[in-house]
């Protein structure tokens, strides 16, 4: 059946609604967490839990400050922000992050392209990818989906993609709409958790996953390249 076009409405207020309930989420489960957990890899290749959320504190601390030079989120730069931190206690990574969890999300609803948003979501999937490190429950799941999800929708959509309708099987939603139409090729399909929807436009490992999508391939579906 023919899916109506998805409106490109922006809230505004949304990533600071995702990374403050990660915020309260994360944080306690991180200073819980012994400190040799955080030299486990994750998902990020050549990264430790350590300097995945080391990034994560850099960028929003960035985006707090307003040091958002040319190419500042690009793999070379994240890199060096990492590296910068490298002779840091633990406790300085968290309180960094924490502090960028609280304070980048006003900076982001006042940038008014939204093109910060994918920050924020960003943010989130790398609290999956810690948690999965862990070997936590709710890698790329868990409390804030409600609010991850339509941030992906936007994301989507500004990063061109094409038209996808997910059935999630583990929730009771409507199919979820993601990506833009394309002219004279229909939606693709996706019947799985929201989990694994999530990992793949995030472009996390789908190892031990189940999922039929039809009419694109995972690539097409990137949102982080």
């Amino acid at each position: 059946m023919p899916i109506d076009p998805v409106p490109d409405v922006r809230d505004p207020w949304l990533p600071d609604r995702l990374l403050r309930t990660e915020r309260d989420l994360l944080m306690p489960l991180l200073r819980r967490t012994p400190e040799e957990a955080y030299e486990f890899r994750t998902a990020c290749p050549g990264w430790t839990a350590r300097q995945v959320l080391a990034h994560c504190g850099a960028a929003l601390l960035r985006i707090v400050e307003d040091r958002l030079e040319e190419g500042v989120f690009l793999p070379e730069a994240n890199a060096r922000d990492v590296a910068e931190r490298a002779d840091w206690s633990l406790g300085r990574i968290l309180d960094e992050l924490e502090r960028g969890l609280t304070e980048a999300g006003p900076v982001i609803a006042g940038c008014g392209d939204g093109r910060l948003d994918a920050v924020a979501l960003g943010e989130w999937v790398h609290a999956g990818d810690v948690r999965e490190a862990f070997g936590m429950p709710g890698a790329y799941c868990g409390a804030a989906l409600d609010l991850a999800l339509p941030l992906l929708s936007v994301t989507s959509r500004k990063r061109e993609t094409p038209r996808l309708v997910g059935v999630l099987t583990d929730r009771a939603d409507p199919p979820v709409v993601l990506g833009n139409a394309v002219e004279d090729r229909p939606p693709a399909r996706f019947r799985g958790d929201a989990a694994t929807l999530i990992r793949i436009y995030a472009g996390r490992p789908l190892v031990r996953t189940r999922y039929e999508l039809t009419g694109a391939t995972e690539q097409e579906l990137l949102i982080y390249r």
